[in-house]
């Protein structure tokens, strides 16, 4: 049986040209499996009201899945927007670790790569999540801004570890 390869890479650009590096990929550069942008699902206050929208993860990051990395950083050479491959180590490129694909893969949607709204309750000074992807994640969770329906979260991401903002919604404090 023959093993699969194919391996998630990380590339670089400014924030807010995320879309257009995705798209640029998409069309250029062969031997790319998928190419996709991490997003979190939030609650913003509107004209009064509450309503979701979809940010970015991680600013200025985009995920490229490929079991080619050599045809991949030879096709992103003079690719519009693009600044950097992740994780280059001498002459070879490194793709995200086991467990860090693992940690992406548990809180973001597999089909959309969007992490979704998570619900809590606020048990004393900790954070009990009973509904969402931080459910029995809530060893990552470092910062709780109940009125913005935010938390922060520790994500270890190429050998770095990095605080990010995910949706969160508190349902109730208790003690």
């Amino acid at each position: 049986m023959p093993r699969d390869h194919t391996r998630t890479y990380v590339l670089q650009t400014m924030a807010g040209r995320e879309r257009k590096l995705k798209e640029a990929v998409e069309r250029g550069v062969s031997g790319v499996g998928e190419c996709y942008i991490c997003e979190r699902e939030v609650a913003e206050k509107r004209d009064g009201r509450w309503v979701r929208a979809v940010k970015r993860l991680l600013p200025g990051y985009v995920f490229v899945r490929t079991d080619d990395p050599d045809t991949l950083a030879a096709g992103l050479r003079g690719l519009p927007g693009f600044s950097r491959l992740l994780g280059v180590s001498g002459e070879r490129f490194l793709p995200l670790t086991p467990g860090e694909e693992a940690w992406l893969g548990a809180l973001a949607n597999p089909d959309t790569h969007v992490v979704e709204l998570s619900q809590g309750v606020i048990e004393g000074d900790r954070v009990r999540v009973s509904a969402g992807p931080l459910k029995g994640l809530e060893s990552a969770i470092r910062k709780v801004d109940r009125h913005k329906r935010t938390a922060w979260i520790e994500v270890s991401l190429m050998g770095r570890t990095k605080l990010v903002k995910v949706g969160m919604e508190i349902v109730r404090k208790q003690g």
